[in-house]
């Protein structure tokens, strides 16, 4: 059986499958203004919410992709990240540089985890 969470016309936030749940990519709601550090701290903090929804944690995070609009904010995101992460658990972790769909958004991420 293939669950859904959070479904609109065009993308689901998480699907859950075989007891594995993947995160749709999560972006900051308010960007204008906002540095790497305030836009990785709201997309963390809506993956805690999408995982809970989904009956998961950032404990059982399998691997995380990031995306950011610069590699120039790298240590800033990894300010939170590392704030963030459950270090004893940490994930398999990627980060590209990446064209963001507007040009106010520093970062993106998706993410697959156990259930």
């Amino acid at each position: 059986m293939i669950e859904r969470i959070g479904k609109a016309a065009r993308w689901s936030d998480a699907v859950v499958f075989n007891g594995v749940v993947f995160l749709s990519g999560h972006v900051a709601e308010e960007t204008r203004g906002q540095s790497v550090l305030e836009q990785t701290r709201e997309v963390l903090a809506q993956i805690d919410e999408t995982l809970a929804q989904a009956g998961s944690s950032k404990d059982k995070l399998l691997s995380v992709t990031i995306y950011l609009a610069d590699m120039a904010g790298f240590d800033e995101m990894n300010q939170a990240w590392d704030a963030w992460v459950d270090s004893d658990n940490p994930p398999a972790r990627a980060t590209v540089e990446a064209r963001l769909a507007r040009p106010t958004m520093a970062v993106e991420m998706t993410a697959i985890a156990a259930r």
